[in-house]
């Protein structure tokens, strides 16, 4: 199953599991931790923590949900950021993969994550987020569950300032250029409809006798065209949807039903799954009826990320998120 960004207070989230960025003591803090608390009901919670009495940095820990719509808690004690030469990445990658773990041995379905050690804990948002969105993309390759990375506003968003500016000077040139030509196309559009309008092309029979004939003539369908792309790149299915952050039971769909249409953004999705070239990126999109356009911004980054053949689905999708666009794939 997919990762999904998400705004959201990571309170309110239905899912099977919810985390903590406890401190070691698992006592009540502020922030998220102190939300989480209050939510739950302090309380009680308190009184499973300290039945655990501690979890050490890097480390996992889980209690039960209590009041929470998420049936638990996972806890997770993040490093405080010390320059970055304390061993602070990998301590921050065993937060994600032991709650990760302990999810799966938990038989949770679904769990939603805070950006761990970026409040207090001082963690440059850019080295947290990358380290959150590779460590969780690397398990769900090889495992089945819904992940979120939940946050409360775009300013605890820390996608690179570089690749940001990068991507709006990028928008701002092939985005505006296109708008700009928006009169002249359409009056173009305008000038051929009425020169259309103006000529009978077909006798009836005649147009009834071509239709019947396109229809016998259909090209591929957006199933069919995709699965022989897979099998063109080399790739499994599972390899497919995965690395195409879709759901199997999705990808099962699409694979079972010929005439099944995607999304644009599923299509897209596993465009950038099997690293399509902008051309056979088109023509996936031609199969389900879309076609790419430079006066929409989600295009322009989805063209922008493979001018750069960079298919990392996540790192788009940080990208479209700070951009305010749908995000690839779930």
């Amino acid at each position: 199953m997919p990762l999904e960004i998400v705004r959201q207070d990571i309170t309110k989230m239905k899912v099977d599991a919810i985390v903590n960025a406890a401190n070691t003591s698992l006592k009540m803090g502020g922030g998220v931790c102190g939300a989480i608390f209050h939510a739950a009901g302090a309380n009680e919670l308190q009184e499973a923590c300290n039945q655990i009495g501690e979890c050490k940095v890097g480390e996992a820990v889980i209690t039960d949900g209590f009041k929470l719509d998420a049936k638990y808690i996972i806890h997770t004690s993040g490093p405080i950021w010390q320059g970055g030469s304390k061993q602070e990445a990998p301590l921050l990658k065993g937060s994600y993969n032991n709650s990760l773990e302990l999810a799966k041995k938990h038989q949770c379905e679904s769990i939603a994550f805070p950006l761990i050690s970026t409040g207090i804990y001082g963690y440059p948002k850019e080295e947290a987020l990358q380290i959150a969105v590779s460590t969780i993309g690397s398990f769900l390759l090889n495992h089945d569950m819904l992940v979120y990375l939940v946050v409360f506003d775009k300013k605890s968003f820390g996608l690179s300032k570089k690749l940001f500016t990068s991507i709006h000077q990028y928008i701002d040139e092939h985005y505006v250029e296109e708008v700009e030509s928006t009169y002249n196309r359409n009056r173009e559009e305008r000038f051929i409809m009425e020169q259309i309008q103006e000529v009978e092309i077909f006798h009836h029979e005649e147009a009834k006798h071509s239709l019947v004939n396109l229809l016998e003539h259909l090209d591929e369908s957006f199933s069919e065209r995709l699965l022989r792309f897979i099998d063109e790149k080399g790739m499994t299915d599972v390899e497919t949807y995965k690395r195409a952050n879709i759901d199997r039971r999705l990808f099962s769909r699409i694979r079972n039903e010929a005439d099944y249409t995607p999304h644009k953004k599923t299509a897209i999705a596993f465009a950038i799954a099997l690293k399509l070239s902008l051309e056979e990126t088109n023509e996936l999109l031609a199969a389900a009826g879309f076609t790419m356009s430079r006066s929409r911004k989600f295009d322009v980054i989805i063209d922008f990320f493979i001018q750069q053949t960079n298919y990392n689905i996540h790192e788009i999708n940080e990208a479209l998120f700070a951009f305010d666009q749908p995000l690839l794939g779930a």
